[in-house]
């Protein structure tokens, strides 16, 4: 589990193909890397990863072709910047909302506009999601939490502020880039249950 919180900015070292599979390798540089434990799970832009090699300032991890496909990551290239964020340990403060490292789709970012010292931004989702996104509810785009300010039939709206573009990846995203989206827990499995017992028509 995660919080949205980034805690780092990572950079791809470098991609390499594993087996036949078309699933990859990503060597991800990061800061005080060296103290990520391997096995242990790490949030790479909304993407829950595990690392299975760890170095003084980069780790390695394995990334199937299912997620590739489903996420940003098969767009990621050399030198391409990555949120990052540890997963949350039992007593740590809990500074976002629950985010759980599993995608649900991709969304794209529709356009950026200032605004009271903050940035709104505007993304378009599939409309399989944006049922499930509440104005004033909690998302994550690329693994960043935020609050939900708008939501229209396959938009929403958030502000990001000064501090949050500077130490993520929104200080260089453009409309147009795709990103990751995972909707609130909660959503999804209420969703999920009103779905389930609705009954099929006739």
């Amino acid at each position: 589990m995660f919080t949205g919180i980034i805690t780092a900015l990572g950079t791809i070292r470098q991609i390499t193909p594993v087996g036949r599979d078309q699933d990859m390798r990503l060597v991800i540089e990061a800061p005080d890397a060296g103290s990520i434990a391997i096995g242990a799970s790490v949030a790479c832009s909304g993407c829950c990863l595990t690392a299975i090699a760890v170095g003084t300032d980069w780790f390695a991890v394995d990334v199937s072709a299912e997620t590739l496909a489903k996420t940003t990551l098969g767009a990621w290239r050399p030198g391409s910047r990555v949120n990052l964020e540890r997963s949350l340990h039992l007593g740590d403060e809990l500074g976002g909302h629950i985010v759980s490292g599993h995608v649900d789709g991709v969304g794209t970012a529709i356009s950026a506009a200032p605004q009271y010292g903050s940035t709104k931004w505007q993304f378009q989702v599939p409309s399989s999601l944006a049922r499930y996104i509440a104005e004033k509810g909690s998302i994550a785009v690329d693994g960043v939490s935020l609050t939900v300010n708008e939501v229209g039939r396959e938009d929403f709206g958030v502000n990001v502020i000064p501090h949050t573009a500077a130490m993520t990846t929104f200080g260089g995203l453009k409309p147009g880039d795709p990103v990751n989206i995972e909707i609130d827990m909660l959503a999804r499995y209420i969703g999920r249950f009103l779905e389930s017992r609705t009954p099929e028509p006739r």
